[in-house]
């Protein structure tokens, strides 16, 4: 399984990005899917999570309200619309694949594939 996100870049202080999450090797379905960044000599955080369906969305407090995950399964690609970004947004932005259940999907040990990551710089 193969995970591939891109869609990063330089942005000022309260423009949008929509990042696209591609998984090639299984059935895109199977999988819940989220996002998570980390930003230089910071952990890895949360940020949001998508369940199979799509009828269940979980939000990092920091970007409830500005950040909208998605997913078309018919299409593959998972999505992060990211609006109103803020120079905290700044991190390299990674999407994650769980088989698991719904229950801890803020966890990134719960995750079984993670894409190589795409970068996201917020200018002031």
């Amino acid at each position: 399984v193969q995970l591939q996100a891109s869609g990063g870049g330089l942005v000022q202080a309260g423009g949008s990005l929509r990042l696209s999450c591609a998984v090639s090797g299984r059935t895109f379905s199977r999988y819940v899917m989220g996002w998570f960044r980390q930003a230089p000599g910071k952990e890895r955080e949360f940020v949001a999570a998508i369940s199979r369906s799509g009828d269940q969305t979980d939000y990092a407090d920091s970007v409830k309200g500005r950040f909208t995950i998605s997913r078309d399964n018919a299409k593959n690609p998972v999505y992060l619309q990211m609006n109103n970004l803020k120079p905290e947004d700044t991190a390299v932005y990674y999407c994650a694949a769980d088989t698991s259940t719904w229950a801890h999907v803020r966890g990134t040990l719960v995750y079984d594939y993670w894409g190589q990551g795409t970068e996201v710089t917020v200018s002031s």
